[in-house]
């Protein structure tokens, strides 16, 4: 894993997902497993977009939440992707606060949004 500190452009990233700053000052470092992502889909400018619902994986990593487990929060920042996808990159975790669900870059169904109740509220 790359943990050397590092300046990044994004561009503009669209944090208009966020619902408050209720959260955003706890967020959790984390470690990404990069190829739960698809690179079409999830990160075709080189970065992987704030507002992606993350999910913890077995190995203690965080990857792409799936519908069937438990969502865990939402990648708070967005995070340069490696050319390698099975190098893992360090990130922060929005784990809760309030969430527009209509505003993230990847729907969370009902399921995935009872699984947050409690520290996660969607509008």
């Amino acid at each position: 894993m790359d943990i050397a500190i590092k300046r990044a452009s994004f561009g503009q990233d669209d944090q208009s997902w966020l619902g408050s700053a209720h959260g955003t000052n706890a967020a959790q470092t984390i470690t990404l497993d990069v190829s739960t992502f698809t690179k079409a889909t999830h990160y075709p400018d080189g970065y992987l977009k704030s507002g992606l619902p993350l999910q913890k994986l077995p190995s203690g990593k965080f990857g792409l939440w799936l519908t069937t487990k438990p969502l865990a929060g939402f990648l708070f920042t967005p995070v340069s992707a490696p050319a390698d996808s099975a190098t893992p990159v360090g990130a922060a975790l929005l784990e809760h606060g309030r969430v527009i669900a209509a505003k993230l870059p990847v729907s969370v169904d009902a399921g995935g949004q009872t699984s947050a109740a409690g520290r996660i509220i969607f509008a």
